[in-house]
């Protein structure tokens, strides 16, 4: 921005010369939150972490972990840092994925949030700061949502539905060592289809991002399944190239 759209603050010191301050710009400045779509697994469901707001506006309804960004950090520290507050999860490696800027947005004054998302492994979590409470819904249990965070949900989950063919996704939200039907289960509930199991366990084997934990003896009954965990090697080669999976 050009000088000539702002102006310097001086302020008197003790020998009566003026220190620089700051830029005080002549137009208005919006605030700016994080909030956090934190996603989950239960072997069987996608689940999504929303908090109880315990102030207003929309006291008492579900939002996303979030808050105002404070002027010494970035918003993925101000995410992480709201996210802990809120919710006790810490250390969670969050993801920008939209800035949602509408005017009326927040009914207190002009705010963009940058959003972010997460997966994360299910754990116990708990209401904090100005959170009611915290808990993990299923999709299709989402109840009505506070601010414009219908529509955060609704991209964030977008999102994820394009990542997991860019990206194998299974790390954050599968136990080290699952069975192959687990992790149908998981590509199942992001992407709301069935597969053939035949043809999802050729296309996931043909990767190479999966080892056998130990080999099934010859004499085992077929019922007894083969458990897996990621290579990481491969998983970490596959991520940082990029890759396109169709089934």
């Amino acid at each position: 921005m050009k000088e000539t759209l702002s102006e310097k603050v001086q302020k008197p010191t003790a020998n009566g010369q003026g220190s620089e301050l700051k830029y005080c710009y002549k137009y208005p400045h919006p605030a700016v939150t994080a909030d956090c779509v934190i996603f989950g697994f239960d072997g069987i469901n996608i689940k999504v972490l929303l908090i109880q707001r315990g102030i207003d506006p929309y006291k008492g309804k579900w939002a996303f972990p979030g808050g105002f960004m404070n002027m010494d950090e970035t918003a993925e520290q101000c995410a992480r840092r709201e996210l802990e507050e809120e919710t006790g999860l810490k250390d969670v490696t969050v993801e920008q994925f939209y800035t949602f800027t509408d005017v009326k947005r927040d009914p207190r004054e002009r705010v963009i949030t940058v959003a972010h998302y997460a997966l994360v492994s299910l754990s116990e979590v708990k209401g904090g700061d100005d959170a009611e409470e915290a808990q993990w819904f299923s999709l299709d249990e989402i109840p009505s949502l506070a601010f414009d965070h219908e529509l955060i949900f609704r991209k964030a989950l977008k999102v994820l539905k394009e990542r997991i063919c860019f990206e194998p996704i299974g790390f954050e939200l599968l136990p080290e060592v699952f069975k192959m039907s687990e992790l149908q289960n998981l590509y199942e509930a992001i992407l709301e289809v069935k597969f053939d199991r035949r043809n999802f366990y050729n296309k996931i084997t043909k990767l190479g991002i999966l080892s056998e934990v130990e080999e099934r003896a010859k004499d085992a009954s077929r019922r007894v399944p083969i458990m897996y965990r990621f290579n990481a090697e491969k998983y970490a080669e596959l991520k940082s190239k990029g890759f396109r999976l169709e089934f």
